[in-house]
């Protein structure tokens, strides 16, 4: 999973410069890591910067398949789940009142086929953003 060291990186990272911890949201979302890489994030955060992911973080890739009964590998689109879940169930998760303070990471690759041709390594992003309740009109 070549987004994982990236969402830990922006994550940690986030945690930081904020003085927060993953308990001073009630969701925290990554876009499409699906179960390997969201595993993955959760022991890297754990064993790199001593930070527990658990009762409040969920990937949208996890979100959207049933593991059990469709034949979906490692998921989807890190850009088409986390669009998809931000969407429809985060935003009218946080209208409702179920959420009123979260971080939302959108997970990616750069892709460039110059960079591919060349031989390059495809690098993995994160983009996070914090979204409050009293910001969603």
């Amino acid at each position: 999973m070549t987004f994982t060291p990236a969402a830990c990186k922006t994550l940690s990272g986030f945690f930081r410069d904020t003085k927060t911890s993953p308990e001073d949201y009630d969701a925290i979302f990554t876009g499409d890591l699906g179960f390997v890489g969201s595993e993955l994030l959760k022991e890297l955060m754990k064993r790199e910067c001593g930070i527990i992911l658990d009762r409040n973080y969920f990937d949208c890739g996890l979100m959207i398949y049933d593991r059990e009964k469709q034949d979906v590998h490692s998921g989807g689109s890190g850009c088409g789940c986390s669009a998809t879940v931000l969407c429809s169930h985060i935003l009218n998760s946080m209208r409702e009142g179920k959420y009123s303070n979260i971080l939302f990471m959108a997970t990616g690759a750069l892709m460039s086929t110059v960079s591919s041709k060349e031989g390059e390594s495809i690098p993995g992003i994160a983009h996070l953003v914090n979204i409050r309740r009293g910001e969603i009109k």
